[in-house]
């Protein structure tokens, strides 16, 4: 399925309370509906890497394409990057719990994070549990400059910098997000994408929660 990089291209960087894209709807209902539907069964937290999971055809498009190289150069221009030889880690959650969505930054390894939410509206975004939030600095979730409800194939993308600090009221429940972070190097790419595949390995041998 094409993405529609043009309504990303389309989209002013916001800078408050740090660059940043928001772009409501950047994967079209009706594609959306068959990738939720595409998407496997995950019970565990925590980030698995998109090529040890079983996804259907209309998921397994999308990853194609968000791997490729249109998004990558649309990022780059719009940020005004250089990620032409940038590695990049596609993951993929489902899950959120009680450790999840504390204040953070991105690790240093990763230059651009891009977050894709495929998630359908529910009562529970409304209630502002597990919507992102960009923050204003470290200490308060409730200070903030952007809520992202995770619904409706909304697109997020933020370089890492000093000061973007994010993260969301506690959720716990189903929660599917797509990130695709652009890496700083081969080896801090390498280093991440092992631990993701340890983690997911070792997940598998555990009893289902």
């Amino acid at each position: 399925m094409p993405l529609a990089t043009d309504m990303l291209t389309a989209t002013p960087v916001s800078r408050d309370p740090f660059p940043h894209v928001v772009v409501p709807g950047f994967v079209p209902s009706p594609e959306l509906d068959a990738i939720i539907r595409d998407l496997p069964p995950i019970t565990r937290r925590g980030s698995f890497p998109v090529d040890s999971l079983a996804l259907g055809p209309a998921a397994r498009a999308l990853m194609d394409e968000l791997a490729g190289p249109d998004l990558r150069g649309a990022i780059a221009a719009k940020f005004g990057l250089d990620l032409g030889n940038a590695p990049s880690m596609l993951t993929l959650r489902g899950q959120s719990s009680e450790r999840d969505g504390h204040i953070h930054r991105d690790s240093a390894a990763k230059l651009v994070t891009v977050l894709l939410y495929l998630n359908r509206e529910a009562e529970v975004w409304q209630h502002h549990q597990g919507c992102l939030r960009l923050l204003r600095g470290a200490d308060d979730v409730d200070d903030y400059a952007v809520e992202v409800p995770p619904v409706n194939g909304t697109l997020l993308v933020f370089p890492n910098a000093a000061d973007a600090w994010h993260g969301h009221r506690p959720y716990i429940g189903p929660r599917f997000v797509v990130q695709l972070n652009y890496m700083a190097d081969n080896a801090a790419a390498r280093s991440e994408l092992r631990r993701h595949r340890i983690s997911a390995f070792v997940k598998r041998l555990l009893p289902a929660q």
